[in-house]
């Protein structure tokens, strides 16, 4: 380690996942993440049970990221933390540690925005997209299409209206019986149906909006008039059904994302964010990316979904920018790009 060099600490902790990453000259040495399981039996995360979660796992995961990163505490040169957009009791245990953190070693510390942060996990590993893109963010709380123009500079050019999509797949899992997290199991079903089994309404809205809100609406519907006439429906039509719901679900995002590709003229797309996990969605993505010509840029499953790697490269560059905040920083739930 030479004096120059930039090591940075950064935690993730917006919602049910305490993460930690070391971050050294710009390139990520590890990412270190304790998922909470306590979840599950409630079919949704519970604020007050993921902020318990944070306490205990939060020093043991800084703990191994420094260890494993072979660089010690006074090595670091600052601190960054996700300051929002996620659940306050959450958030507040992770800007409560750095803010500790910082001081005692006394270095500057970095608040970062969970949203550009998923947008940056693109630039941890190669090929990294080149500017300007338009970024397809999808997660369990938003849904939005960015134009990306630099590392710090982007622009929200559409977003849900109502619920987010992995909101959406959460939601109508629900409704055919399967536990919580049911998106990555409506996917695993979804790989052995038919896609155009069943028709669900598109919603479209003005501009690059989208709304996510009547598609649950619709299989609410569908599922209890089919389910008067067959007790067994679900069960007898699963893999069929969850094929169904993710086609529509999938149909809708880049119903838009072609639209905004058009209107900005641009042929780098990228997506990002814990639906962009989704098989489903990265095929079609991938297939629509050949037709299109474009050149598409899907981040490793790990920094799809919430991850502190993503934290400590959004920190890097604006630590590079000297974009620092001081200790009367509080976190927020809702964080504007």
């Amino acid at each position: 380690m030479g004096n120059k060099d930039i090591s940075i600490l950064a935690i993730e902790s917006s919602c049910d996942e305490t993460s930690a990453s070391i971050i050294v000259n710009g390139k990520v040495l590890n990412n270190i993440v304790a998922t909470q399981s306590v979840h599950e039996k409630y079919g949704g995360v519970v604020p007050e049970l993921a902020s318990r979660a944070h306490q205990e796992n939060l020093i043991p995961v800084i703990q191994e990221a420094i260890l494993s990163s072979g660089i010690s505490k006074e090595q670091l040169s600052a601190v960054a933390f996700t300051r929002g957009p996620g659940l306050m009791g959450s958030l507040l245990v992770g800007v409560s540690f750095a803010k500790a953190f910082a001081t005692a070693l006394k270095i500057p510390l970095i608040d970062i925005n969970h949203m550009q942060a998923h947008i940056l996990a693109h630039f941890i590993d190669d090929p990294k997209p080149d500017f300007p893109f338009i970024c397809l963010t999808v997660s369990g709380g938003h849904t939005q299409l960015v134009s990306v123009k630099d590392y710090l500079k982007m622009e929200v050019i559409g977003e849900t209206q109502d619920d987010a999509v992995g909101e959406a797949f959460d939601k109508t899992a629900k409704l055919l019986g399967l536990p919580y997290p049911g998106g990555p199991l409506i996917d695993r079903y979804a790989k052995e149906g038919n896609p155009k089994a069943f028709k669900f309404p598109v919603t479209r809205m003005p501009g690059l909006n989208y709304s996510f809100s009547g598609i649950k609406t619709a299989v609410l519907y569908f599922l209890r008039d089919q389910l008067k006439e067959n007790p067994n429906f679900i069960s007898e039509n699963l893999p069929d059904l969850c094929a169904s719901i993710q086609y529509t679900l999938i149909e809708m995002l880049l119903i838009k994302l072609k639209e905004a590709a058009k209107l900005y003229g641009v042929k780098e797309i990228a997506i990002a964010g814990g639906v962009s996990a989704n098989s489903g969605l990265r095929e079609t993505l991938a297939e629509l990316a050949r037709r299109k010509g474009w050149n598409l840029y899907v981040p490793k499953f790990e920094y799809c979904t919430d991850n502190a790697a993503m934290i400590a490269m959004a920190a890097h560059y604006k630590y590079l920018k000297g974009e620092f905040v001081g200790l009367d920083v509080t976190p927020l739930t809702k964080m504007k790009l």
